[in-house]
């Protein structure tokens, strides 16, 4: 099986961007004489004022694009947050393997859609090119049981990716449509920061069970926070609830607890939201330097009261699946 590469790719994406732009802009030539085209161009326009604005009340009715399952995934859980350097990444990393922790019989995938900064491979010691199968599907890198997918895996590590929108959008289209998932109860989306195209393209192409929202105590990322929250509010996808992060510092030599961040400011935006908190992480010198080691704390020191932490936050997790989705 061939590796599929950054470069294949780009190509593919590019060819598809440039053929929605003909698509989009409808350019084609005209032959024959410019004065009779301009002239029939307008008279149609003035004759078809009221058949173009009954196609425009047409086009405003049909609404969001038809969402489309994605083949053999049961659930998709997406993690995000209004800004980055919340930890959000490490949250979604941790809350993949915690559900699979928590129950062993259950598959979790996890899907990294932050193409400008990529952390999955990082996060979980994973390199190389995904390889193509016999349906030309890229197949997922696997660590510690969990089948992974990000652009990450098709750059080099200090490779920037100059893309706009449209390449973006088609990207994240293959990483969803375009994988061979296999068979999966959960597949974990680590989103970009923010509330862009991306998440608006995923919210309404493809069916969300929920949205966690990650957010530390402090005043500024609960601004961010809550617009994240509104955004899947409007586009009606369920916030399963809120995470604190580094909602206390625990020093590793004393034990003794500070609230750098503040605290409680995520418990107070979860009862103005009227949503849940799902849990408390703390910060903790250990889950800085699992996540950097690409062993995550819940699999490298599953009995530390961090990596507990994250299991009593994917038990909340179901917890609030199986309210939202009896």
């Amino acid at each position: 099986m061939a590796p599929f590469t950054y470069s294949r790719l780009s190509y593919l994406l590019r060819t598809s961007v440039n053929n929605a732009s003909v698509l989009r802009t409808g350019t084609e030539t005209h032959h024959g004489p410019a004065a009779a085209c301009l002239q029939l161009v307008r008279c149609q326009r003035s004759a078809d004022t009221k058949t173009l604005q009954e196609r425009q009340k047409q086009q405003m009715a049909r609404g969001l694009p038809k969402q489309k399952p994605i083949a053999g995934v049961k659930q998709v859980v997406v993690v995000a947050s209004g800004k980055g350097g919340v930890g959000k990444s490490t949250t979604a990393v941790n809350l993949a393997l915690g559900l699979m922790a928590n129950d062993p019989s259950k598959s979790v995938g996890l899907l990294d859609a932050d193409v400008y900064g990529p952390s999955i491979p990082k996060l979980m010691n994973l390199k190389g090119n995904p390889e193509l199968s016999d349906n030309n599907l890229m197949i997922p890198l696997t660590n510690y049981g969990v089948p992974c997918m990000s652009m990450g895996f098709l750059v080099e590590d200090v490779a920037p990716i100059v893309w706009r929108g449209l390449m973006v959008m088609s990207a994240i289209e293959k990483m969803l449509r375009q994988v061979d998932w296999g068979s999966l109860d959960y597949l974990v989306v680590d989103m970009p920061p923010g509330t862009g195209d991306v998440q608006l393209s995923i919210t309404q192409n493809v069916p969300i069970a929920g949205a966690v929202i990650v957010s530390t105590p402090q005043d500024i990322a609960l601004l961010d926070a809550r617009r994240g929250a509104e955004m899947f509010k409007k586009v009606h996808v369920p916030v399963l609830g809120l995470v604190q992060n580094m909602s206390v510092f625990r020093c590793p030599n004393c034990d003794h607890q500070t609230h750098i961040f503040g605290s409680e400011g995520a418990r107070q935006l979860a009862d103005t939201l009227g949503v849940g908190l799902l849990g408390d992480v703390p910060l903790h010198l250990n889950i800085r330097e699992t996540s950097d080691r690409g062993q995550p704390v819940v699999v490298s020191s599953p009995h530390s009261p961090e990596a507990e932490a994250y299991r009593k936050v994917a038990s909340a997790v179901v917890q609030r699946l199986q309210e939202v989705h009896p």
